[in-house]
């Protein structure tokens, strides 16, 4: 009996296309029925052979020669394959801005899409790396896939159609004359008399408004075992110490690192420098409006701010280089004329300093410059950061005063 049944799942018929699973798993059935008995279980990213199509569905052959039905939109096209291939790799090479905590179970997709396939799921409290963000108009369909070809089918000539197809057919009638009055007909609005004028129906009133599209904003995440798609940015959080989130100020922490250790010998404890960037409420194209660092006072035990920059358009990858003596951070952010520079700052231990600004190139060529740079290639900004230095040494003396 087993040898009868696994005979039947089996169709050795040329396929039409190739297509490939899309979800973690994906079962194929019997029928086309989604309550039909299911086949076999085939995963994510396995190749299968598409040999018959009915309306939103496919039966698809596996590499062992078992075949069954599938919904057309749990598959991917060798393009999208080859596209997830290549956002994996390069999402490899893209330096990490953060881990984030999932609220609950959290499906990662192979696009920026809630209607594209999930291919893998993040357990609740899980921890996933963000490398990118992108904010799309919501699509809740997906769009469909190609329909292969259909297969050819053999059409039989009856003897009979034969011989009428060889009769001669008689020519074409002659195309009938135009009307009488042709030309009256021909005329325009303007021209025809008041007589023969038909008045044109009202123009409808506007309505109101439609209403803006809703955005969903997305994050390109890693997982724990290397997996990398794309995720609602509403459903991760930035894993970081209670004891800084109260600094955010109802703002959203898009990325984060750690600058340096200082340990407090009173409370025995080490404890972190840290860079952050945020970003106001609502959906933005943009990574950050905000970045900040942050210093741990052995003296008041608490965190205090030694830089803080705000009201910029800051895009991702934010940069970080704590191998030399002095930590180094780079920020991109728009300029005046809305072009990105790639802005570097110091960490001496004391303050943040301004070392280099610089055309970004969006190719990533652009490295942090290092600590030992001592001087400016934009004057206008040393200038702004000299004349704030002097503006906060005459406010102290006049304190101590």
């Amino acid at each position: 009996m087993c040898l009868l049944s696994c005979s039947a799942q089996r169709d050795h018929s040329p396929a039409l296309a190739q297509f490939y699973v899309g979800p973690a798993t994906l079962p194929l059935r019997k029928e086309m029925n989604p309550k039909s008995s299911v086949i076999t279980t085939v995963r994510h990213g396995e190749a299968l052979d598409v040999i018959e199509t009915k309306r939103r569905f496919f039966k698809v052959r596996t590499a062992g020669g078992i075949t069954g039905w599938a919904e057309a939109r749990q598959l991917l096209t060798p393009d999208k394959i080859a596209e997830l291939k290549r956002l994996s790799k390069e999402a490899n090479a893209m330096p990490p801005q953060g881990v984030a905590t999932t609220f609950e179970m959290l499906n990662v997709h192979v696009e920026p899409s809630r209607a594209s396939a999930s291919f893998a799921q993040v357990p609740e409290g899980g921890k996933v790396v963000v490398v990118g963000h992108k904010l799309l108009q919501r699509i809740d369909s997906a769009p469909p896939l190609p329909m292969p070809p259909p297969r050819p089918k053999v059409v039989r000539t009856r003897k009979k159609d034969r011989v009428e197809s060889r009769l001669i057919l008689p020519p074409m009638p002659p195309a009938p004359k135009p009307p009488a009055n042709w030309l009256q007909l021909s005329q325009s609005d303007d021209e025809l008399p008041s007589s023969s004028f038909i008045a044109k129906p009202p123009a409808p009133k506007s309505g109101p408004p439609p209403a803006p599209p809703r955005m969903d904003d997305w994050a390109l995440i890693k997982t724990n075992d290397g997996k990398v798609g794309w995720v609602l940015s509403s459903m991760i959080s930035m894993a970081l110490p209670d004891e800084m989130l109260r600094y955010a100020e109802g703002h959203r922490i898009t990325s984060y690192f750690v600058m340096g250790d200082i340990h407090d010998d009173e409370l025995n404890e080490t404890k972190h420098n840290w860079l952050w960037t945020t970003v106001g409420k609502g959906a933005h194209e943009y990574e950050f409006d905000s970045y900040r660092f942050f210093i741990w006072s052995k003296h008041r035990h608490r965190y205090e701010t030694a830089f803080i920059q705000k009201n910029v358009v800051g895009h991702y990858p934010v940069k970080v280089d704590r191998s030399a003596a002095e930590p180094v951070f780079s920020v991109i952010v728009d300029d005046d004329d809305g072009k990105p520079v790639m802005k570097t700052y110091a960490f001496n231990g004391f303050r943040v300093n301004l070392t280099d600004v610089s055309p970004y190139d969006s190719t990533g060529s652009n490295q942090p410059a290092s600590s030992t740079v001592t001087t400016q290639q934009n004057k206008p900004a040393q200038k702004t950061q000299a004349w704030y230095e002097a503006i906060g040494s005459r406010i102290t003396r006049l304190f101590r005063h």
